[in-house]
């Protein structure tokens, strides 16, 4: 039930309805409050319908009308501002509903929308007989339409029994011909059945001769086919052994010859860097240098002991860099986590990166920066800095796995330092031969 929430009893204010409000009120009402939405400010509309202050009156019903009916229900000043906006447009209408005696010729459908608006005495049997009298002319227009639906189909029976008839005439006398027709193929058949048995029994007899011909050609193509593929199975085995053979020797040669070479210039350089360290002469030792003593400019033993750094010192990592071949491997997000984790990861890459290149040219030694793939949403566009090897993990390889991969490729006694605070990392890379170092230290050094 909807009741009314006016002003006071003399306008009709304590009626109620008993029924939802019929279809066709209901649309002439949310007209109204359309046609009258447009007269107010935005303060003086409910905080419901200010979003559609600025719609066109068409297009305010239509996506409005449910909240603009709503609201005229439940806001009585709401509605009372419609009311006065209606008055101002509908004087005539408005002043006979007032006085009680609505206009005969006026639609019923318009007199109760207005009433349902301006809630003047008995506004509710307006409403009402306006329901009423739309239901009734709903059902003459059924009415109306079942009737002419009905002259149609008896029309479309008409002409249906019609065509019937003239289509059984004309299929009687095409039924009369091919009877005649039959009788006459019905001759032909018996004639030609004769002639189709004695072709019959000569096609057996070469059927006969034809399967003796197939089944021998069929066993002799059976063995030959088998044999083929027993050829070519072995064949293939033979290709596919031969090629894995190659690759493997090919991959083998070179893996085992990079490594060698690789090996073989730490090991040259080692010396090297061996020998500028201990300053060995070019000459034999001289018995004067036997003597044990200290020379101007060299190191006694507690010099020495003085030069050890603390695992924290930046330096240390200048003194592992500085070994002869050097390979520095970063665990790129470990480290920028570490440093500036506040920063886009795109960001945090560029800035490791550019500092990498710097320690490169400054070092000489070989860097490779290595990212977890998994936090890439898309490929990375990205152009490696001069001197740094970027890479990132494959789908279902941490970054952690990829650089335990690295260290293994190394040849055993080239020196590679491993940069990542990873507790795991750490051990991992130590037991396989490289030398760990804290996050932290790098972060030094490239500051």
């Amino acid at each position: 039930m909807v009741e009314s929430t006016g002003g006071g009893p003399a306008d009709g204010a304590a009626e109620v309805l008993d029924r939802p409000l019929p279809d066709g009120v209901r649309r002439r009402v949310v007209q109204i409050v359309s046609d009258g939405f447009g007269g107010l400010t935005v303060a003086e509309l409910p905080a419901q319908l200010r979003q559609y202050a600025r719609f066109a009156p068409n297009r305010r019903a239509k996506f409005a009308g449910n909240a603009m009916a709503a609201a005229l229900e439940s806001d009585p000043l709401f509605r009372q501002r419609i009311g006065e906006k209606f008055r101002e447009a509908q004087p005539e209408l408005s002043g006979a509903l007032d006085s009680g005696s609505p206009p005969p010729a006026a639609d019923p459908l318009d007199v109760a929308a207005a009433a349902y608006v301006l809630r003047p005495t008995d506004w509710v049997k307006l409403v009402t007989a306006a329901g009423e009298e739309a239901q009734r002319a709903d059902a003459e227009r059924v009415e109306e339409e079942n009737r002419a639906e009905l002259e149609r189909l008896r029309e479309e029976l008409d002409r249906a029994r019609e065509q019937t008839r003239t289509e059984t005439e004309r299929l009687r006398t095409e039924l009369d011909s091919a009877k005649k027709e039959a009788e006459s193929l019905h001759r032909k058949l018996r004639a030609a059945l004769s002639d189709v048995k004695r072709g019959e029994a000569a096609l057996r007899k070469a059927h006969g001769e034809m399967e003796t011909l197939r089944s021998e050609g069929q066993s002799q193509l059976s063995a030959a086919e088998s044999e083929t593929r027993r050829l070519k199975a072995r064949l293939g085995e033979a290709e596919a052994g031969l090629e894995a053979t190659r690759r493997a020797a090919r991959e083998g040669r070179s893996v085992e010859d990079m490594r060698v070479r690789l090996l073989l210039d730490t090991l040259l350089d080692a010396t090297q860097g061996l020998r500028r360290e201990l300053a060995l002469p070019p000459v034999s030792v001289r018995p004067a240098e036997t003597v044990d003593a200290v020379e101007p400019g060299r190191m006694t033993p507690k010099d020495i002991a003085a030069r050890a750094l603390s695992e924290n010192d930046p330096a240390i990592l200048d003194q592992l860099l500085a070994l002869p071949q050097a390979h520095l491997v970063v665990d790129g997000y470990n480290v920028t986590k570490t440093g500036y984790p506040q920063m886009p990861l795109e960001k945090q890459r560029l800035r490791l990166l550019g500092q990498l290149s710097q320690l490169a040219a400054q070092t000489g030694a070989e860097v490779t920066c290595v990212f977890d793939g998994a936090e890439l949403a898309a490929p990375v566009l990205l152009a490696p800095p001069r001197g740094v090897r970027v890479l990132f993990s494959k789908p279902g390889v941490t970054a952690d796995e990829l650089i335990r991969q690295l260290v293994r490729a190394e040849p055993p006694g080239r020196p590679v330092i491993v940069a990542s605070t990873d507790r795991e990392v750490a051990d991992g890379v130590a037991r396989a031969g490289a030398r760990p170092v804290a996050s932290a230290v790098l972060l030094k050094r490239l500051s």
